[in-house]
């Protein structure tokens, strides 16, 4: 995978962040979800590299990045934290303003991201979430019994981190295997690499302190926004799997609408992990909305 990338490790904020870089033309910067790593563009990055400079890079806790120390209010977790490694990394390769792509976790850093460095970013596609607050605010039972994993890692230390250390690999099994595709969905070569680098230590404080974070300082700061009526200015398209837990416990755009003035959005037919069930989709989704 990624023969035509150039892996680099670029010093962000906090620590190390692993990052590849192919391709030319206009940047394009691509972030990834829980519990997985850069790998997971495979399917989509080489056609993307086509048209545009595609930056990858592992979140701070994820993948080959550092693992990074935490603190009480879990700060070094939160999401304007996590943007600020997205900076530094874009900086890094020559990037001062950029598009983003990103999915799940990526996607909540890529939300702060916007919203905290608007001269940097262009415009950004957000793959099957809904706004943090929003999905924390409207939670329900069918919500809590699928996304289990959000109420799990919150708990307080170090049970949740003891628990996935016993077997990590069955912890990310679990997450992945149950949801709508199964581990069919994940090329075995990309499955490999999410189990090498669940097992890194410190993966599983850094997972918790990611979720932990989510789950205050984050609300913490898009409270702020929606007080000071802050809302996204760049163009804005969301996309849900219509057999995923998001579309089906929230309503994806109505929910955006409220925190950006420029959105559009619709659900693809798969489940949570679009650019691996539905990468040719995607792909046409990609080279519609951003700009080359």
């Amino acid at each position: 995978m990624f023969n035509d990338f150039v892996s680099c490790d670029v010093a962000g904020p906090a620590g190390t962040l692993r990052t590849l870089r192919g391709g030319r033309g206009p940047a394009l910067l691509l972030l990834h979800g829980h519990p997985q790593t850069h790998v997971m563009w495979h399917a989509v990055a080489d056609e993307l590299a086509k048209a545009f400079t595609v930056v990858m890079m592992d979140l701070r806790g994820y993948g080959d990045s550092a693992r990074v120390a935490s603190d009480a209010e879990h700060m070094a977790y939160s999401k304007r934290a996590m943007a600020l490694d997205a900076v530094a990394v874009m900086r890094h390769h020559g990037f001062e303003r950029f598009q983003v792509l990103a999915h799940d976790r990526g996607a909540r850093v890529a939300h702060r991201l916007a919203a905290d460095h608007s001269e940097a970013v262009e415009r950004l596609m957000l793959l099957d979430i809904a706004p943090t607050l929003a999905m924390y605010d409207n939670t329900s039972d069918a919500f809590a019994r699928a996304y289990w994993h959000w109420f799990f890692l919150i708990q307080p230390a170090p049970l949740p981190e003891a628990l996935i250390e016993s077997d990590p690999v069955r912890y990310l099994r679990s997450v992945m295997g149950k949801r709508h595709a199964g581990l069919a969905a994940f090329a075995p070569a990309a499955l490999s690499e999410y189990e090498r680098c669940v097992q890194i230590p410190g993966t599983a404080m850094s997972i918790c302190e990611d979720y932990r974070a989510s789950a205050s300082i984050d609300l913490l700061h898009d409270r702020a926004d929606v007080a000071a009526g802050q809302r996204l200015a760049q163009p804005l398209r969301v996309l849900w799997g219509k057999h995923g837990t998001v579309g089906q416990c929230f309503d994806v755009l109505p929910l955006w609408q409220q925190r950006a003035n420029d959105v559009s959005g619709s659900t693809l037919p798969c489940g949570h992990y679009i650019a691996e069930e539905a990468p040719a989709l995607l792909l046409a989704e990609a080279f519609h909305f951003f700009t080359p």
